[in-house]
C-alpha cells in the first residue's frame, strides 16, 4: 500500500469516527433528557394555547426536552448516508442502539445503589427533600422510555436511510435539501409518535390526548429545525469536500449511491 492510499483511507476513517461521535453523543443525551416535558408557552412567556382538537382535550405546546438536539442526529445521519451509504447508517444505528441500552443498564444499577446518609442529609434542605427518590424517579422514567425509544430509533433510522438513498438515486449529487427534508418528513413522523406512544402511553399513564399533542409538537419542532438547519447541511458538505479533496469526496459519494 502506498503512502497516498493510506492517507486517503485515514481521512475516510477519521471522518467516519467524527460523524459517528456526533451522532452517538446527541442520541444518548437526547435519550437521557427526554424524560422532561417542557412548556414552550412558559419559555416565551405566554399563556397556554388551549387549542381544541379532534382527539379530545386541548392542544398546548408541550414537548420533550430530548427533541432539542435530536435534529442533529438525523442531520448527521444524512451526512453519513451521503458519504458512506445505507450500510454506514445502518451500522452506526445498530451500534448506537446497543450503546444506549448499555447506558440505561448502568443508570439502572446506579439507581439501585443504597444512598450514603450524609448525601441525603446535606441535600434534604428545610422541606426534607429526598434526593435519592428524585434521582431514581428521574432516571427510571428514562428506563421506561428505553423500549419505545430504541424501537422508534431503529425503525425511523432505517426508514430515513431508505428514503434518503432512494431520492439520491434520482437526484444524484444535486438537491441535498430535497432528500434531507424528504426523508426527515416521514421518518420523524414515525419516530415522534412511536417514542411517546410506547414510553408514556403504553408503559406510562398518559392519555391519548397528551400522547398526540406532545408527539405532534415534537414532530413540528424536528421538521422545522431540519428545514432551518438546511444551510448547515450544505456547509458540512463544503467542509467535508474540502477536507477529503474533490477526487476522494466524489468517489465516496458515487460509492454511497
Amino acid at each position: 500500500m502506498t503512502f497516498d492510499a493510506f492517507s486517503l483511507n485515514s481521512k475516510k476513517q477519521r471522518l467516519f469516527i467524527i460523524l459517528f461521535g456526533i451522532f452517538l453523543s446527541n442520541a444518548i443525551v437526547a435519550e437521557i433528557i427526554g424524560v422532561k416535558i417542557f412548556s414552550l408557552e412558559a419559555l416565551i412567556g405566554v399563556p397556554p394555547a388551549h387549542i381544541p382538537t379532534f382527539w379530545g382535550d386541548t392542544w398546548d405546546f408541550n414537548q420533550t426536552a430530548g427533541a432539542l438536539n435530536w435534529p442533529f442526529v438525523f442531520i448527521t445521519s444524512d451526512i453519513i448516508n451521503e458519504y458512506f451509504g445505507q450500510k454506514g447508517v445502518k451500522r452506526i444505528s445498530f451500534i448506537t442502539a446497543g450503546f444506549i441500552a448499555y447506558c440505561f443498564f448502568i443508570i439502572y444499577l446506579a439507581t439501585a445503589l443504597p444512598p450514603a446518609q450524609f448525601w441525603l442529609d446535606i441535600n434534604k434542605g428545610s422541606d426534607n427533600f429526598n434526593i435519592n427518590i428524585a434521582f431514581a424517579k428521574i432516571f427510571r422514567q428514562g428506563l421506561g422510555i428505553i423500549t419505545g425509544s430504541l424501537s422508534a430509533f431503529i425503525l425511523s433510522q432505517l426508514i430515513d436511510t431508505y428514503i434518503f438513498h432512494s431520492l439520491k438515486k434520482v437526484t444524484g449529487a444535486k438537491k441535498i435539501w430535497l432528500r434531507a427534508t424528504g426523508s426527515t418528513l416521514i421518518s420523524q413522523l414515525i419516530d415522534s409518535f412511536v417514542v411517546i406512544g410506547i414510553a408514556f402511553y403504553v408503559f406510562g399513564n398518559w392519555t391519548v390526548a397528551q400522547w398526540f399533542s406532545v408527539s405532534l409538537n415534537n414532530y413540528i419542532y424536528k421538521f422545522t429545525v431540519a428545514i432551518v438547519l438546511t444551510p448547515l447541511l450544505y456547509l458540512a458538505h463544503y467542509v467535508i469536500d474540502r477536507y477529503l479533496g474533490e477526487d476522494l469526496a466524489g468517489q465516496m459519494v458515487e460509492e454511497a449511491i
